[in-house]
């Protein structure tokens, strides 16, 4: 390439792949991704993230590596110094990095100077508190259906064009940082919002703008859940969402669609401005999201930390390559993993990993020269049973029935709730090894909803055992990383 690309890298929270309109859901919003699909870039419809929680997943995006290299599979393990970011990587190379939105990468005691030029956090009072002023009275009171639902519904934004969270804050931010980027290098921009992240809460016009009517019927809740984690039915139980109509549901899961509505709409906003610099075209697009979110199915809210159904670790991806790159816009059905974004970043702005990573660059696909990619997906997450350090007891909601998130992250203190866990994707089939509870296998199929566990079906003997040495054979390729730089295995002289 002539020159390195600027490098835009749009990361909502807790956003699923189905939550697209050009990937097959009716009633969502998402006109900008949709664009960008037909005529610019490509969206990849199986697209996998490594871990099902915030944290460990862009530990693993930002690295190349998977969870398990070096133990950044809990939410309170962050990159530390001489571990590799990709952020660390392209500021070395001679990019002016701009960071606006939240971390869940780097320790808080530690200086974020060495992985961006810029960092911004909205000062208290700069802007108004996420999903509304009224959320402890939409909630109600504990024992109630709903106090555990994270739904809030509509947000009153008073007479502003719209509600201005720490969301709006960091986009504007990002916006002014294109508008004054210098063109004499190559800038980077992260977006990592919070959005459509639980509360489920967003303002007018994109809270009416999903038509009721046209959104997806939800995975039914199980009726005993054989063969499902323990997790999950754990947490079900303590959601006590069990008698919500499909009503209550609908409205939920639109409320959620109109909170990705929200975020293409701030997209389009940052290739808007990208458009008036003139830089449009010089620039590559990255729009992902670091996991999915249940928003109904199977009778539960949020996410879990050691499961991994379809709508938590399938994420939407769409990259747009600057022009003088190769592009068959379209949606590619192929196989890929978070980890081969940094992969292609390097690609495409040239540089040389000086580590060991396990991406692969996309860019092949994005021409259209395949459709292949890889033949599994692979993604973890739980603990081994005296891994208390690794129990995530630091949460806020570990001790308190107060806190939103006390349903799954008490039980996380437990085993086998929190079993250590790893799934073998395929398109056709799902394999889930438990340490300490029944494996899974689903047949995707005849059931993309994972509502029936085969894994003790003599049927499937055959697919099982396959999948079995796929996952031994994933384990020897990435069970670790060799330095570059070797070490002198003569210690000096010293003087006498």
């Amino acid at each position: 390439m002539p020159k390195q690309p600027n490098i835009v890298i749009f990361n909502p929270d807790q956003y699923r792949a189905d939550a697209v309109r050009h990937l097959g859901n009716p009633a969502v919003v998402t006109p900008t991704l949709d664009r960008l699909a037909a005529e610019d870039g490509v969206s990849f419809s199986n697209a996998f993230c490594q871990n099902p929680v915030c944290s460990p997943s862009r530990c693993s995006f930002m690295s190349g590596w998977y969870p398990h290299v070096a133990g950044h599979r809990t939410m309170h393990h962050l990159m530390h110094p001489g571990e590799p970011v990709l952020l660390k990587s392209l500021k070395d190379a001679g990019y002016r990095v701009g960071w606006f939105g939240k971390n869940d990468l780097i320790p808080g005691q530690l200086s974020i100077e060495s992985y961006c030029d810029e960092y911004y956090r909205p000062a208290p009072g700069e802007c108004r508190p996420m999903y509304g002023e009224d959320t402890a009275a939409k909630r109600g009171t504990p024992g109630g259906e709903g106090y555990y639902s994270f739904y809030l519904g509509r947000i009153e934004k008073g007479e502003a064009d719209h509600y201005h969270d720490a969301d709006w804050a960091w986009v504007e931010r990002a916006i002014d940082f294109i508008r004054r980027a210098p063109r004499d290098k190559p800038f980077c921009v992260y977006l990592p919002l919070i959005y459509p992240h639980p509360s489920y809460g967003v303002e007018e016009p994109w809270y009416s703008m999903i038509d009721r009517a046209k959104v997806p019927a939800r995975i039914p809740t199980p009726e005993d859940w054989h063969g499902k984690p323990s997790l999950l039915k754990g947490i079900h139980a303590r959601q006590n969402l069990s008698g919500w109509t499909e009503e209550r549901w609908t409205e939920l899961r639109a409320t959620y669609l109109g909170m990705c509505s929200r975020i293409d709409h701030q997209l389009g906003l940052v290739l808007d401005a990208l458009r008036e610099q003139n830089c449009y075209d010089e620039t590559a697009v990255f729009f992902f999201s670091d996991h999915g979110d249940f928003t109904g199915d199977y009778g539960l809210v949020e996410k879990a930390q050691n499961t991994f159904e379809d709508v938590l670790t399938n994420v939407p991806l769409l990259v747009k390559p600057p022009k003088d790159v190769p592009v068959r816009p379209r949606a590619s059905g192929a196989l890929v993993e978070l980890i081969d974004v940094p992969a292609t970043i390097e690609a495409l702005a040239g540089l040389t990993p000086a580590h060991t990573h396990f991406g692969r660059s996309l860019l092949p696909l994005v021409a259209g020269e395949t459709d292949e990619h890889r033949d599994a997906v692979f993604c973890e997450g739980g603990r081994l049973e005296g891994e208390a350090h690794a129990s995530e007891r630091e949460s806020k909601g570990a001790d308190d029935p107060a806190n939103l998130y006390w349903p799954r992250v008490n039980l996380q203190k437990k085993v086998p709730e929190h079993t250590k866990a790893v799934m073998c994707r395929t398109r056709t089939h799902k394999y889930v090894r438990r340490l300490y509870e029944t494996d899974e296998l689903y047949d995707l199929a005849r059931d993309p909803g994972e509502t029936g566990n085969r894994i003790d079906d003599p049927a499937y003997a055959e697919v099982i055992a396959s999948l079995k040495d796929r996952l031994l054979t994933f384990f020897l390729e990435t069970g670790d990383v060799v330095p570059h730089e070797p070490d002198r295995r003569e210690i000096p002289r010293r003087a006498p």
